[in-house]
């Protein structure tokens, strides 16, 4: 079941690739509200699971049970600035770590599948419900960005001409 994930988060990350990589930096940047996370900040948070993750798939088939504390993703965003990075960076860096995660998750042990692992005051769950959160997380914002970019791109004057 992991090597199917790992599979499945190299897939999904390699079909990303070229759709983050066309999106403009100045769209990517653009915010519907001040409150409202823009596609950089989006994109960062998904940086930020990469590496709250890679954590936890590390050290929870280290351990015996792993009790890892919950993530503040505004806080995350803001202190990072991901607004005043170029898309084009935060694109290549989303992409290679995820395919480090799946090389990662590749070569956990099957033994360790269902190491219960307790985010924050969450109830535990095994290793691979994790893992497998991940992946629909990544998907979910990966969608979100479709959906923001391609109505941006619409409203996008330049994009009439080109």
């Amino acid at each position: 079941m992991l090597e199917s994930v790992s599979a499945e988060l190299t897939r999904v990350v390699h079909e990303a690739a070229p759709e983050l990589r066309r999106i403009d930096d100045a769209i990517a940047g653009a915010k519907l509200k001040p409150d409202v996370w823009s596609l950089k900040e989006i994109l960062g948070h998904l940086v930020d699971s990469a590496t709250n993750n890679h954590h936890r798939f590390v050290r929870a088939q280290l351990a015996t049970e792993l009790s890892f504390p919950g993530y503040e993703q505004n806080g995350w965003v803001r202190s990072q600035d991901y607004q005043g990075k170029p898309w084009s960076e935060l694109v290549e860096l989303w992409i290679l770590y995820n395919y480090h995660l799946a090389h990662v998750i590749r070569r956990i042990p099957d033994t360790a599948a269902n190491v219960p692992c307790r985010i924050g005051a969450n109830e535990a769950v095994g290793l691979l419900a994790l893992i497998e959160d991940y992946l629909a997380h990544v998907r979910h914002h990966l969608e979100q960005i479709r959906q923001r970019s391609s109505v941006a791109t619409s409203r996008d004057p330049r994009s009439a001409s080109e």
